[in-house]
């Protein structure tokens, strides 16, 4: 409401529709963040992170001019924010925040049948083959992070878990130089794994 309301008076200050546009639009994005609370929460949950009890309140603190992933949605950018070197309790806490989104994603694996629903066109990954590109995605984004390591199996769980288990050391530890900072690989990792968990969530019959 506060935001709408902001947007409304950027209109009657001068800013003309293009700027009542644009904060409709950052109302928008905000809206739809907070009505995905209730799912952060159950993550964070595992992180043993309470969420604050105004967590759907938000300060919009940088703003990030996308590319083309951004239209399906990918975070492809950092935030300038995100270059900063982390503290020892930071790094900890988005390592436990990656660390739960990749358990949340395996309770949800655990729990979904093989074939899901197909899309409106009848498309979609089906459970194995979702868990196996997201896997392969891990390892992908592990090489901006400065690592050089052998693929995880997906159906191996002990080699799935010592992937994870390096990404989690460098998240703690950042190799230097590497192309990704510490915070923007966990956001980008979190992001992809809870992504695909929601997903199968949704499309379980």
């Amino acid at each position: 409401m506060v935001a709408c309301e902001r947007a409304a008076d950027r209109y009657r200050r001068g800013c003309g529709r293009t700027g009542l546009r644009n904060s409709l639009k950052q109302v928008s994005k905000c809206l739809n963040l907070a009505a995905y609370a209730p799912r952060y929460a159950k993550v964070a949950k595992l992180a043993k992170i309470e969420l604050p009890k105004d967590a759907t309140k938000f300060d919009v603190v940088e703003r990030i001019k996308g590319n083309g992933a951004i239209d399906y949605g990918v975070p492809a950018v950092p935030a300038k924010a995100e270059a900063k070197k982390l503290s020892f309790g930071e790094a900890e806490r988005i390592s436990s925040l990656v660390d739960a989104s990749w358990k949340y994603l395996d309770q949800v694996r655990a729990n979904a049948p093989a074939e899901l629903t197909k899309g409106p066109r009848g498309g979609g990954r089906d459970r194995d083959k979702m868990f196996v590109h997201v896997v392969e995605a891990e390892h992908g984004y592990s090489r901006p992070m400065g690592l050089r390591i052998k693929p995880a199996d997906p159906d191996d769980g002990t080699s799935v878990r010592a992937l994870r288990k390096q990404i989690l050391a460098t998240l703690r530890d950042p190799i230097p130089d590497a192309k990704w900072s510490a915070a923007y690989a966990a956001r980008r990792i979190a992001w992809h794994a809870l992504d695909h968990a929601w997903e199968m969530e949704d499309r379980i019959p």
